[in-house]
Protein backbone atom coordinates (compact mmCIF):
# COMPACT_ATOMS: atom_id res chain seq x y z
CA UNK A 1 0.00 0.00 0.00
CA UNK A 2 2.81 2.45 0.85
CA UNK A 3 4.45 1.68 -2.53
CA UNK A 4 1.22 2.65 -4.31
CA UNK A 5 0.96 5.81 -2.24
CA UNK A 6 4.51 6.82 -3.12
CA UNK A 7 3.90 6.16 -6.82
CA UNK A 8 0.82 8.38 -6.79
CA UNK A 9 2.54 11.17 -4.85
CA UNK A 10 5.69 11.19 -6.95
CA UNK A 11 3.65 11.94 -10.05
CA UNK A 12 2.62 15.19 -8.34
CA UNK A 13 6.22 16.37 -8.28
CA UNK A 14 7.74 14.65 -11.35
CA UNK A 15 6.26 14.81 -14.85
CA UNK A 16 5.06 11.28 -15.55
CA UNK A 17 5.71 11.59 -19.29
CA UNK A 18 9.24 13.00 -19.22
CA UNK A 19 10.41 11.59 -15.89
CA UNK A 20 11.86 15.03 -15.11
CA UNK A 21 10.94 17.91 -12.84
CA UNK A 22 11.16 21.65 -12.32
CA UNK A 23 11.08 22.41 -8.59
CA UNK A 24 11.21 25.90 -7.10
CA UNK A 25 12.45 25.91 -3.47
CA UNK A 26 11.01 28.73 -1.37
CA UNK A 27 12.37 27.69 2.01
CA UNK A 28 14.83 30.60 2.24
CA UNK A 29 12.95 32.56 4.90
CA UNK A 30 14.37 30.55 7.80
CA UNK A 31 17.94 30.66 6.49
CA UNK A 32 18.18 34.28 5.40
CA UNK A 33 14.88 35.97 6.22
CA UNK A 34 12.16 37.45 3.98
CA UNK A 35 14.27 38.16 0.90
CA UNK A 36 12.78 39.72 -2.26
CA UNK A 37 10.75 37.24 -4.26
CA UNK A 38 9.34 35.33 -1.30
CA UNK A 39 8.04 38.15 0.88
CA UNK A 40 4.53 37.54 -0.47
CA UNK A 41 4.31 33.76 -0.72
CA UNK A 42 0.87 33.76 -2.32
CA UNK A 43 2.16 35.89 -5.18
CA UNK A 44 5.39 33.89 -5.47
CA UNK A 45 3.62 30.53 -5.67
CA UNK A 46 1.09 31.84 -8.16
CA UNK A 47 3.80 33.08 -10.54
CA UNK A 48 5.79 29.84 -10.64
CA UNK A 49 2.68 27.67 -10.87
CA UNK A 50 1.48 29.71 -13.85
CA UNK A 51 4.86 29.10 -15.43
CA UNK A 52 4.37 25.35 -15.12
CA UNK A 53 6.65 24.41 -12.22
CA UNK A 54 6.07 20.86 -11.03
CA UNK A 55 6.52 21.59 -7.33
CA UNK A 56 7.63 24.07 -4.70
CA UNK A 57 9.52 23.51 -1.44
CA UNK A 58 8.42 25.39 1.68
CA UNK A 59 8.42 25.10 5.45
CA UNK A 60 5.39 23.88 7.38
CA UNK A 61 4.36 27.27 8.76
CA UNK A 62 3.68 28.72 5.31
CA UNK A 63 1.63 25.84 3.93
CA UNK A 64 -1.61 27.41 2.81
CA UNK A 65 -0.07 30.81 2.04
CA UNK A 66 -0.98 30.75 -1.62
CA UNK A 67 -0.78 26.99 -2.02
CA UNK A 68 -3.78 25.35 -3.69
CA UNK A 69 -6.11 28.17 -2.72
CA UNK A 70 -6.77 29.18 -6.31
CA UNK A 71 -5.22 29.00 -9.74
CA UNK A 72 -3.15 26.17 -11.17
CA UNK A 73 -2.23 23.32 -8.85
CA UNK A 74 1.40 22.62 -7.98
CA UNK A 75 3.15 19.87 -6.04
CA UNK A 76 3.96 20.55 -2.38
CA UNK A 77 7.27 19.45 -0.86
CA UNK A 78 7.58 20.29 2.84
CA UNK A 79 11.12 20.90 4.04
CA UNK A 80 12.00 19.12 7.28
CA UNK A 81 15.33 20.69 8.23
CA UNK A 82 16.59 24.17 8.97
CA UNK A 83 19.33 26.49 10.21
CA UNK A 84 19.85 30.25 10.08
CA UNK A 85 22.75 32.36 8.88
CA UNK A 86 22.66 34.01 12.31
CA UNK A 87 24.06 30.84 13.86
CA UNK A 88 27.80 30.27 14.41
CA UNK A 89 27.09 26.87 12.78
CA UNK A 90 24.97 27.70 9.72
CA UNK A 91 25.88 24.41 8.02
CA UNK A 92 24.42 22.37 10.90
CA UNK A 93 20.88 21.49 9.86
CA UNK A 94 18.38 20.27 12.43
CA UNK A 95 14.98 18.59 12.00
CA UNK A 96 12.07 20.97 12.53
CA UNK A 97 9.24 18.85 11.12
CA UNK A 98 8.41 15.14 10.87
CA UNK A 99 7.15 13.13 7.92
CA UNK A 100 3.91 12.46 9.77
CA UNK A 101 3.30 16.17 10.35
CA UNK A 102 4.06 16.91 6.70
CA UNK A 103 1.55 14.27 5.58
CA UNK A 104 -1.09 15.79 7.85
CA UNK A 105 -0.42 19.17 6.22
CA UNK A 106 -1.01 17.72 2.76
CA UNK A 107 2.55 17.23 1.51
CA UNK A 108 3.11 15.37 -1.73
CA UNK A 109 6.75 14.84 -0.72
CA UNK A 110 9.27 15.88 1.93
CA UNK A 111 12.83 17.17 1.70
CA UNK A 112 15.86 17.21 3.97
CA UNK A 113 19.14 19.15 3.78
CA UNK A 114 22.46 17.49 4.61
CA UNK A 115 25.90 19.12 4.54
CA UNK A 116 28.88 16.78 4.31
CA UNK A 117 32.44 17.41 5.47
CA UNK A 118 31.81 19.36 8.66
CA UNK A 119 31.71 18.60 12.38
CA UNK A 120 27.94 18.12 12.43
CA UNK A 121 27.84 15.61 9.57
CA UNK A 122 27.15 12.61 11.82
CA UNK A 123 24.04 14.22 13.35
CA UNK A 124 22.67 15.13 9.92
CA UNK A 125 23.26 11.61 8.58
CA UNK A 126 21.51 10.21 11.65
CA UNK A 127 18.52 12.45 10.93
CA UNK A 128 18.64 11.43 7.27
CA UNK A 129 18.35 7.78 8.22
CA UNK A 130 15.40 8.51 10.51
CA UNK A 131 13.56 10.54 7.88
CA UNK A 132 14.27 7.95 5.18
CA UNK A 133 12.65 5.26 7.32
CA UNK A 134 9.63 7.42 8.12
CA UNK A 135 9.17 8.41 4.47
CA UNK A 136 9.15 4.78 3.37
CA UNK A 137 6.73 3.90 6.16
CA UNK A 138 4.29 6.62 5.06
CA UNK A 139 4.80 6.12 1.32
CA UNK A 140 6.08 9.68 0.84
CA UNK A 141 8.78 10.60 -1.72
CA UNK A 142 11.97 12.01 -0.19
CA UNK A 143 14.09 14.72 -1.80
CA UNK A 144 17.59 14.91 -0.31
CA UNK A 145 19.50 18.17 -0.77
CA UNK A 146 23.14 17.25 -0.21
CA UNK A 147 26.11 19.61 -0.35
CA UNK A 148 29.81 19.16 0.50
CA UNK A 149 30.19 22.13 2.87
CA UNK A 150 32.47 22.40 5.83
CA UNK A 151 36.01 22.52 7.10
CA UNK A 152 37.12 19.40 5.18
CA UNK A 153 35.87 20.67 1.83
CA UNK A 154 38.24 22.71 -0.33
CA UNK A 155 36.07 22.87 -3.47
CA UNK A 156 32.36 22.18 -3.00
CA UNK A 157 31.80 22.02 -6.79
CA UNK A 158 34.48 19.45 -7.60
CA UNK A 159 33.07 16.43 -9.38
CA UNK A 160 34.55 13.98 -6.86
CA UNK A 161 32.72 15.46 -3.87
CA UNK A 162 29.50 16.11 -5.82
CA UNK A 163 29.25 12.54 -7.07
CA UNK A 164 30.00 11.34 -3.53
CA UNK A 165 27.16 13.53 -2.23
CA UNK A 166 24.73 12.16 -4.81
CA UNK A 167 25.69 8.59 -3.96
CA UNK A 168 25.08 9.26 -0.26
CA UNK A 169 21.51 10.27 -1.10
CA UNK A 170 21.05 7.14 -3.19
CA UNK A 171 22.38 4.76 -0.56
CA UNK A 172 20.46 6.42 2.27
CA UNK A 173 17.12 5.79 0.58
CA UNK A 174 16.17 9.12 -1.02
CA UNK A 175 13.93 9.12 -4.09
CA UNK A 176 15.48 12.25 -5.63
CA UNK A 177 18.80 13.89 -4.83
CA UNK A 178 19.65 17.55 -5.31
CA UNK A 179 23.29 18.57 -5.77
CA UNK A 180 25.27 21.46 -7.19
CA UNK A 181 26.20 21.50 -10.86
CA UNK A 182 29.82 20.57 -11.53
CA UNK A 183 30.33 23.03 -14.39
CA UNK A 184 30.18 20.85 -17.50
CA UNK A 185 28.01 18.08 -19.01
CA UNK A 186 31.05 15.78 -19.09
CA UNK A 187 31.77 16.08 -15.37
CA UNK A 188 28.11 16.06 -14.37
CA UNK A 189 27.59 12.82 -16.27
CA UNK A 190 29.93 11.19 -13.75
CA UNK A 191 27.54 12.30 -11.00
CA UNK A 192 24.50 10.90 -12.77
CA UNK A 193 26.07 7.57 -13.73
CA UNK A 194 27.10 6.92 -10.12
CA UNK A 195 23.57 7.40 -8.80
CA UNK A 196 20.54 5.18 -9.47
CA UNK A 197 17.91 7.78 -8.49
CA UNK A 198 16.97 11.01 -10.31
CA UNK A 199 19.53 13.81 -9.85
CA UNK A 200 18.44 17.44 -10.00
CA UNK A 201 20.65 20.51 -9.81
CA UNK A 202 20.56 23.41 -7.39
CA UNK A 203 20.50 26.96 -8.72
CA UNK A 204 22.93 28.40 -6.20
CA UNK A 205 23.40 32.13 -5.69
CA UNK A 206 21.67 34.68 -7.93
CA UNK A 207 23.42 34.63 -11.32
CA UNK A 208 24.37 37.56 -13.51
CA UNK A 209 22.59 36.55 -16.71
CA UNK A 210 19.66 34.46 -17.93
CA UNK A 211 21.88 32.63 -20.40
CA UNK A 212 24.20 31.53 -17.61
CA UNK A 213 21.27 29.91 -15.80
CA UNK A 214 19.88 28.25 -18.92
CA UNK A 215 23.29 26.98 -20.03
CA UNK A 216 23.62 25.27 -16.65
CA UNK A 217 20.15 23.70 -16.96
CA UNK A 218 20.88 22.51 -20.49
CA UNK A 219 24.24 21.04 -19.51
CA UNK A 220 22.75 19.09 -16.63
CA UNK A 221 19.92 17.67 -18.74
CA UNK A 222 22.31 16.72 -21.56
CA UNK A 223 24.36 14.84 -18.95
CA UNK A 224 21.32 12.80 -17.93
CA UNK A 225 20.06 14.94 -15.07
CA UNK A 226 16.40 14.77 -14.07
CA UNK A 227 15.76 18.49 -13.91
CA UNK A 228 16.25 21.35 -11.51
CA UNK A 229 15.50 22.68 -8.05
CA UNK A 230 16.21 26.38 -8.56
CA UNK A 231 15.10 29.08 -6.14
CA UNK A 232 16.55 32.61 -6.28
CA UNK A 233 17.28 32.51 -9.99
CA UNK A 234 13.58 31.90 -10.51
CA UNK A 235 11.62 33.73 -7.81
CA UNK A 236 13.93 36.78 -7.91
CA UNK A 237 13.78 37.00 -11.70
CA UNK A 238 11.91 39.97 -13.18
CA UNK A 239 9.45 37.46 -14.62
CA UNK A 240 9.39 34.23 -12.56
CA UNK A 241 6.62 32.85 -14.77
CA UNK A 242 8.65 33.22 -17.96
CA UNK A 243 11.82 31.90 -16.33
CA UNK A 244 9.97 28.75 -15.26
CA UNK A 245 8.58 28.41 -18.79
CA UNK A 246 12.07 28.78 -20.25
CA UNK A 247 13.61 26.25 -17.87
CA UNK A 248 10.71 23.83 -18.41
CA UNK A 249 11.17 23.99 -22.17
CA UNK A 250 14.72 22.70 -21.74
CA UNK A 251 13.92 20.13 -19.05
CA UNK A 252 10.70 18.67 -20.45
CA UNK A 253 10.89 19.46 -24.16
CA UNK A 254 14.68 19.32 -24.71
CA UNK A 255 14.62 22.78 -26.29
CA UNK A 256 17.83 24.66 -26.94
CA UNK A 257 19.09 27.55 -24.85
CA UNK A 258 18.33 29.85 -27.80
CA UNK A 259 14.71 28.67 -27.84
CA UNK A 260 14.47 29.13 -24.09
CA UNK A 261 15.84 32.67 -24.34
CA UNK A 262 13.19 33.40 -26.99
CA UNK A 263 10.53 32.43 -24.44
CA UNK A 264 12.04 34.82 -21.90
CA UNK A 265 12.19 37.65 -24.42
CA UNK A 266 8.76 37.11 -25.93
Amino acid sequence: MTILGKRIRIERIINRNTGKTVIVPMDHGISVGPIPGVIDMKDAVQKVSEGGANAIVEHKGLVGEGHRGEGKDIGLIIHLSASTNLSPYPHAKTLVCSVEEAVKLGADAVSIHINLGNGQEKEMLHDFGKVSYEARTWGVPLLAMIYPRGEKITDEYHVDVIKHAARVGDEMGADIVKVSYTGSPESFHQVVEGCSIPVVIAGGEKMDSDQEILDMVKGSVDAGGAGVSIGRNVFQHESPKKMVQAISSIVHERKSVVDALDILNS
